[in-house]
């Protein structure tokens, strides 16, 4: 039995997977392989040689973590079912940069980067969705880079909420510890535990053991940054339809 939000229709809930057409996803098809992966779950480690693409699906989430000389390590993307992990659009052998793992557990699909490699190279159509996709994934990073030099740590906390609702079909319980958040924000525990302390006195948030809870989710869009819409937009130009959408992507 498929696990809850691995399949939608005929594919798995991965919204990568579902944008290709018919010829495309028939020559991936039989090297998918579904499996299911929990929260903390390491998929790469800096260094490591990556053979397997990973497709988070249904409200599965994806961090890249760049490790730093103190020994902290800093997230600098969420991935979830609008994309996928390793070995996108280079050949050969492909050392990992960065530490990547599992931040919201749940199903993902595996394919050997050789069995991509050689799909792509049978079909203009599919190399093309993923030159796109990689397009939109460095959007992401240079995003976040802006991001992380210009806004407040109560707007980047805001805007990853609010991403992470999105990516887990709007779901106003986030598997998040103060600890996480801070690893996300890239400051110490006690700032980011200021900041959800000041938004639960606002009404806006709580907090349960391992989870936040979003009791005003408009209001935490207001005291977002705008950096997640930029993103979205820039999916919606380069990959209509692939970003997630609570309200369309079911």
């Amino acid at each position: 039995m498929p696990a809850q939000g691995a399949v939608a229709g005929d594919r798995p809930f991965n919204n990568l997977l579902r944008r290709l057409n018919s010829a495309d996803y028939a020559l991936l098809a039989p090297d998918l392989d579904l499996a299911e992966a929990g929260p903390g779950d390491l998929i790469y480690n800096p260094g490591d040689n990556v053979q397997t693409v990973y497709f988070p699906c249904g409200p599965t989430l994806v961090s890249y973590l760049v490790p730093n000389e103190d020994g902290r390590d800093v997230e600098t993307i969420l991935i979830g079912r609008e994309g996928a992990v390793g070995g996108i659009v280079s050949h050969g052998f492909l050392p990992a940069y960065t530490r990547i793992v599992i931040k919201f557990g749940g199903p993902v699909v595996r394919l050997a980067v050789a069995r991509l490699d050689a799909a792509k190279a049978n079909s203009a159509s599919l190399h093309n969705i993923f030159v796109r996709y990689a397009d939109c994934m460095l959007a992401q990073i240079f995003q976040s880079t802006a991001c992380n030099a210009i806004h407040s740590i109560e707007q980047r906390t805001a805007k990853w909420i609010v991403a992470a609702m999105e990516r887990t079909d709007g779901n106003d319980t986030v598997p998040l510890t103060h600890e996480q958040l801070a690893t996300l924000l890239g400051v110490g525990r006690s700032y980011a535990s200021r900041v959800i302390q000041a938004f639960k006195a606002q009404g806006v948030l709580e907090t349960r053991r391992g989870a936040i809870v979003v009791r005003d989710a408009e209001t935490l869009k207001t005291r977002s940054c705008l950096c997640n819409e930029a993103v979205k937009d820039h999916f919606e130009e380069v990959l209509r339809g692939v970003y997630p959408d609570p309200e369309k992507d079911n």
